[in-house]
């Protein structure tokens, strides 16, 4: 089994950030471990509250994981801070991590900003270490500096990203009215659309960690990126299309839905 790694902040909710990189990792068949980076207050409402990890905290959690286990990739998701995005990245180049999948987590659902202002110069430096950056649109807008309307513009966006030194870039097609298709642009400057379905549902809290950590579980185990991007595609797909309600907001995607189904859970 392949270990994998996620350092990104924690959902006191559960469909987002850590606890949904571990569910999707555990879906894939890897061995899912965490870096807390951030406490967030939240539930399917929104983000209420946002509490920053001790930095020698974050630093040391790295330093013991890779010193006892063999990482085959890493997701990096919220860092909401310059001085977290320094300490993550300065300690894997030490620890000379391979793999690494960057979900530039900017923005939560509700509105929420997760990462400080301040924080985007620094994150554009940090995704220079990244075998693939994966950010919707909010985030590819912000990260390029322009208005993205089209597919031809989400390719564009995608090259100025790639220019801060990344391998990969998936820009995820989901914000979009028109259709759902995403543009991934390989490290031979190849361009690649994965096309989508859209569901009709509220309920698609947590599907960019998801997604994401998805991916890096079969990075590591060994897939191309584009491969790996491939079956992130179809899964996230399959976990909203199965997504459910519990409470009055924004649902979690359904990660273990045959397992729930085997359980006899019945959402309806």
């Amino acid at each position: 089994m392949k270990n994998i790694l996620t350092i990104a902040g924690s959902d006191s909710c559960g469909g987002a950030g850590i606890q949904a990189d571990l569910k999707a990792m555990s879906a894939q068949g890897v061995y899912g471990m965490s870096v807390i980076t951030a406490i967030t207050a939240q539930n399917t409402n929104g983000v209420f509250a946002v509490q920053e990890i001790n930095l020698d905290i974050i630093k040391k959690q790295i330093e013991v994981l890779y010193e006892d286990i063999d990482i085959s990739a890493v997701k990096v998701g919220m860092l909401s801070s310059s001085e977290i995005i320094k300490i993550v990245h300065e300690t894997l180049k030490t620890v000379k991590a391979k793999n690494i999948v960057i979900d530039p987590v900017m923005i939560s659902k509700s509105g929420y900003n997760l990462l400080k202002d301040e924080a985007v110069e620094e994150l554009k430096k940090f995704l220079k270490i990244g075998t693939l950056i994966t950010p919707n649109i909010p985030e590819a807008e912000i990260l390029a500096e322009m208005k993205i309307e089209t597919e031809d513009d989400m390719i564009v966006a995608a090259r100025k990203i790639k220019a801060f030194g990344a391998k990969n870039v998936l820009v995820k097609g989901g914000h979009r009215e028109d259709n759902c298709t995403d543009i991934l642009l390989t490290e031979e400057n190849t361009v690649i659309k994965f096309t989508g379905v859209r569901f009709e549902t509220k309920n698609t809290h947590g599907t960019g960690c998801t997604l994401s950590s998805t991916i890096a579980s079969y990075i590591g185990k060994g897939l191309s990126v584009e491969e790996s991007v491939k079956l992130g595609k179809e899964y996230i797909s399959e976990a909203i299309k199965n997504s459910f309600s519990i409470g009055g907001g924004v649902g979690p995607v359904g990660h273990f839905i045959d397992l729930y189904k085997k359980a006899g859970v019945d959402f309806e």
